[in-house]
């Protein structure tokens, strides 16, 4: 049988290529910065050429990196699902999911139906504490945030793109003065979500409407806490697009007709160890599938 390399060093490699960074794949792998090196420089011995194109703050795959990259990954895979199957006590596969609640009402709880049944070995913990990305790793496998953009350490997968909306009681457009004039805002409450502090103002600033200020601003930490006080016509929530269309909502309405791009999508995030993982890549597999990527 021929020699191999050590396992180490080939999963040293992959971890470098797939984070550009050997800074990121030290800590994903528990290793000292120099172990790592080490291990990359010893696979590199081996095969008797440089597989990274080596810069100030990052080390990118050169070409037969790049090769050696896309031949091992998917066997390395492999070979991480066998040794889990092979080494738990359970069929159970958990996964500890970080989720905003009403992304998990709106979009996933429709759908876990498809995942049992296409997947009734992996059961989900359900974590809506918020601030999700800070705790992964720690205490959660997985998480489906709402960001602007992602720490580039860690994997992130897009899963949609939307548009804010101004959403209102539909009241408001009724009466002696309904509110058709974005200029009306002056007189109403702004309701904004605390991982979505922006939407207001770039909803304002692609507008083109600068000088227009709200009543006041009042923050909140549950999307459907604040479709719930637009009903009520506690003031105006600025949301997504998807938001106000899945909660179907009679009380709802979009007001003045003007959407802009929104500066935050939901996204699929984990540590880029953790995809190795049964559980995560699972999940994320069918979650992609389902829902889709942007």
């Amino acid at each position: 049988m021929r020699r191999l390399p050590p396992l180490g060093a080939i999963e040293a490699f992959v971890q470098v290529a797939r984070l550009g960074s050997a800074k990121a794949a030290a800590a994903e792998l528990a290793l000292s910065a120099p172990a790592l090196s080490r291990r990359v420089q010893s696979l590199e011995r081996f095969i008797g050429k440089p597989l990274f194109d080596r810069r100030h703050q990052a080390m990118v795959a050169n070409t037969d990196g790049e090769r050696l990259l896309a031949q091992i990954a998917p066997v390395l895979d492999q070979l991480s699902d066998a040794v889990e199957a092979m080494t738990s006590s359970t069929e159970v596969l958990r996964l500890r999911l970080g989720i905003l609640p009403l992304y998990a009402s709106q979009r996933l709880f429709p759908r876990l139906g498809e995942l049992r049944a296409a997947h009734p070995e992996l059961h989900l913990d359900i974590d809506t504490a918020g601030h999700g990305i800070s705790r992964l790793g720690e205490g959660l496998d997985a998480a489906i945030a709402l960001a602007r953009d992602i720490d580039p350490t860690l994997y992130a997968k897009r899963l949609d793109r939307n548009s804010v909306y101004v959403i209102g009681a539909r009241a408001l457009l009724e009466g002696k003065t309904p509110i058709t004039d974005p200029a009306q805002l002056a007189g109403l409450s702004a309701l904004v979500h605390r991982d979505m502090p922006d939407t207001f103002t770039a909803w304002r600033d692609a507008a083109g409407l600068e000088d227009i200020e709200p009543l006041a601003v009042d923050m909140f930490d549950s999307g459907a806490l604040m479709l719930e006080a637009a009903a009520q016509g506690l003031g105006v929530a600025f949301m997504h697009a998807s938001h106000f269309e899945d909660a179907n909502d009679p009380r709802l309405v979009q007001l003045f007709g003007i959407e802009v791009e929104s500066p935050y999508s939901y996204w699929f995030v984990c540590r880029p160890r953790a995809l190795l993982t049964r559980p995560v890549k699972l999940f994320h597999d069918w979650l992609i599938a389902t829902v889709g990527a942007a």
